[in-house]
């Protein structure tokens, strides 16, 4: 539907509190004046100069993928029906609302129409503050509306430039995650390096701009560096309470911004449990994080006016089943190594039992069918039985949820990113194993983080909760292609930890009998240096280049079908159609749709499935009784649509509707034996030859090469 074409012709550390290496510190001494004064003027100007860097690689960020966002659409001087386009599928939805707010006459009747908006689902009031995730669209429409710019800035240049600042915000965090793991803001730098070298595979926020993860994951980012700061030991009780604030301000934020919060923290916790069971994790702190997790959802829920989706969360049944465990079996961390491995495999069973337990009668009380569509979806990935389900199909089919393509592991070798990480992945993997299991064989009812002094290797809690979610988040994004951003990010900051980490180079020095402090020096500043200047070296040029190609947006049968719609129908016109097509419908002409992107609700699932029998063999008076059912006046056919050709077979739009109502699907290929001959033609493909039957119900009255719109006749 829409493309880019080339321009015709255009002018143009701090350091760690805790030091991990004591030969490295006598290194320092020695160099350094003798006197405390002299260590505290060498760790200010470190924290100076990493501060300072990771404020400019940040911003500098923010800047080069602004400007590619700009090269490749030519936004400052495209119209604003085509800008507005430009933020395809649900993109354009959450967009609308933003528009919406600013059109408002005041923010009192902008807030009312949110709540009571009657126009995003035909023929229904809903509280769009309570089923979306909108809220920073409401925060920045009120901020444009106070803040005396609307003379110097457009609402949409407003609404873009705070998503790509949130982008420097996100690399200064990462950044600040290495630095604190390592010890060396170098280890920041040379993370905030692979994620822009790596951009293809660690962000997609210039072609998607308003999508929810654009405004969650930089919170995400400052909750894992809080995370990473909260579980080093010793911290003095300010540091310790700021910690924690941080913590809850960046989970809220995380929480309030992304509708598949409760599934990442739901990962999260899945760490903090491992940890915490392993002993890797003081229970005291762990505690904290899993309160903070259900305070910050819960406090989400009662701004979303109850949600009941977040309230049936396994997350929250999860924390409170982990909490409840704690207090029934106690002394868990004590005994022989076979006593501990059957509490701990007994605890976990417990909580399993109890996370289950406690989201079935929360979900039977609050009747929560909200998202039964990813539990169906999983089943199905997962192969625990084939489906037929509409919902869950459509979703396996979209290359997004697929599996992590073979690929990219190719682009990120390229980089000596996945190279690094698995060097640093094996050998902090094998320490853990090694921690684990002292833990576990501790027989005394000593605590072993008093005694690890006796073992010959260590793993800091930090060290050992970023290896445990990185190996998390790792199958989650090979599961899920669309999940991979919270993985290749973390991924750049753990692989530049590793490099610079003097525990990861004592190690392997000492395996391989090569063990000095000055080869460790070495070791932990010359290879990231080296890779820093390669990566310099390699990609610079392709960098520049391109920032220097030049492109337009070019969507004329998308711009075309808007202006009608804009000039031809009644403001208060229903439209049908795909949900990607409608969220733009919507922002360009504010008329009202039978359906959304938005697919988080039962009955709006049941509606898009009645809706999309216009791709369906069915017959012109069921199809328009069904689209009338809704209200609608007009309905938008697509011929990519209609005659698709981007799936293969058995997953594109048509064949999952027919496989959904039981008919044998179109073309070359095997049919499940209980599938039927349809009674009835293609609905979208007969309605053009306009036979008499179809013509009784539906008027052609747009028409290109791209869109078929139809009026319906209103007799029953």
């Amino acid at each position: 539907m829409m493309s880019v074409r080339q321009r015709r012709e255009i002018k143009a550390t701090e350091v760690s509190e805790d030091f991990p290496a004591q030969e490295e510190n006598v290194k320092l001494e020695n160099k350094l004046p003798s006197g405390c004064t002299s260590r505290r003027l060498w760790k200010i100007l470190s924290l100076t100069i990493g501060g300072t860097i990771a404020l400019c690689i940040g911003l500098l960020t923010s800047v080069y993928l602004a400007t590619l966002h700009e090269n490749d659409l030519w936004f400052s001087n495209i119209k604003e029906v085509e800008r507005e386009i430009s933020f395809r599928t649900e993109c354009g939805l959450y967009y609308s609302y933003y528009k919406q707010m600013l059109q408002a006459p005041t923010l009192v009747q902008g807030f009312h129409g949110l709540i009571y908006d009657n126009k995003t689902e035909s023929m229904k009031t809903i509280n769009l503050l309570q089923r979306m995730n909108i809220y920073q669209e409401v925060f920045l429409s009120i901020l444009y509306r106070v803040l005396p710019i609307q003379k110097y800035l457009e609402p949409v240049y407003f609404y873009i430039y705070t998503l790509f600042g949130l982008q420097a915000i996100y690399v200064t965090a990462l950044y600040v995650t290495s630095w604190l793991l390592s010890g060396t803001w170098l280890s920041g730098l040379l993370a905030a390096f692979w994620y822009v070298t790596n951009r293809i595979d660690t962000t997609r926020v210039e072609f998607t701009i308003p999508l929810r993860e654009n405004w969650a994951l930089p919170f995400f980012a400052i909750q894992i560096a809080a995370i990473t700061y909260f579980l080093r030991p010793n911290l003095q009780p300010l540091s310790k309470r700021l910690t924690l604030l941080a913590i809850f301000i960046s989970t809220f934020l995380f929480s309030l911004t992304w509708q598949f919060n409760q599934f990442m923290m739901l990962m999260q916790a899945l760490v903090l449990f491992t940890l915490d069971s392993l002993d890797m994790l003081p229970a005291v702190k762990a505690t904290w994080l899993y309160g903070i997790q259900i305070t910050s959802l819960l406090l989400v829920c009662i701004l979303q006016f109850f949600n009941s989706m977040i309230l049936g969360s396994l997350l929250i049944s999860f924390n409170l089943s982990v909490l409840i465990a704690r207090k029934l079996q106690k002394n868990l961390k004590t005994g022989s190594f076979l006593n501990r491995l059957g509490k701990l495999l007994l605890h976990l069973f417990m909580v399993l039992c109890l996370t289950l337990f406690l989201n079935n009668i929360i979900k039977k009380i609050l009747n929560l069918k909200s998202d039964e569509h990813i539990f169906k979806f999983l089943k199905a990935k997962f192969g625990l039985g084939a489906t037929r389900d509409f919902d869950a199909n459509l979703y396996l089919c979209e290359e997004a949820f697929g599996l992590l393509p073979f690929n990219t592991f190719g682009r990120l070798s390229d980089t000596l990113l996945f190279y690094a990480y698995i060097f640093v992945l094996f050998i902090t993997v094998i320490v853990a194993f090694v921690v684990a299991f002292h833990n576990l064989s501790d027989s005394t009812n000593q605590q072993s983080m008093g005694k690890m002094e006796k073992v010959t290797v260590d793993l800091k809690p930090e060290t050992a909760y970023n290896l445990i979610h990185t190996i998390l988040f790792g199958f989650l994004a090979l599961s899920t292609m669309r999940m991979k951003y919270l993985w290749t990010s973390h991924m750049c900051v753990f692989a530049s930890f590793g490099l610079c980490s003097p525990e990861i180079w004592e190690l392997l020095l000492k395996s391989v009998h090569l063990y000095n402090p000055k080869r460790i020096c070495i070791m932990r500043y010359s290879v990231p240096i080296l890779i820093l200047l390669y990566l310099c070296y390699k990609f610079w040029p392709g960098m520049m280049d391109e920032l220097s190609e030049l492109r337009e947006f070019y969507d004329p049968d998308t711009v075309e079908l808007m202006n009608w719609i804009n000039s031809n129908t009644p403001r208060k016109a229903v439209f049908a159609g795909s949900m990607q097509l409608l969220a733009g419908v919507k922002l360009c002409t504010g008329r009202t749709l039978t359906n959304h992107p938005h697919y988080e609700d039962s009955s709006l699932r049941e509606r898009t499935r009645a809706v999309y029998q216009i791709y369906a063999k069915r017959a012109p008076e069921e199809v328009h009784a069904l689209l009338r059912s809704f209200g609608t006046d007009y309905v938008i056919l697509e011929d990519s649509i209609c005659y698709e050709r981007r799936h293969r077979r058995g997953c594109r739009l048509r064949d999952l509707l027919d496989i959904a109502n039981g008919h044998m699907m179109d073309g070359p290929g095997e049919n499940d034996p209980d599938l039927k001959p349809a009674d009835h033609p293609r609905f979208c493909e007969e309605i053009k030859r306009n036979l008499p039957p179809y013509m009784a119900h539906f008027t052609r009255v747009f028409q290109n090469k791209t869109f078929h719109v139809y009026k319906l006749s209103r007799n029953k």
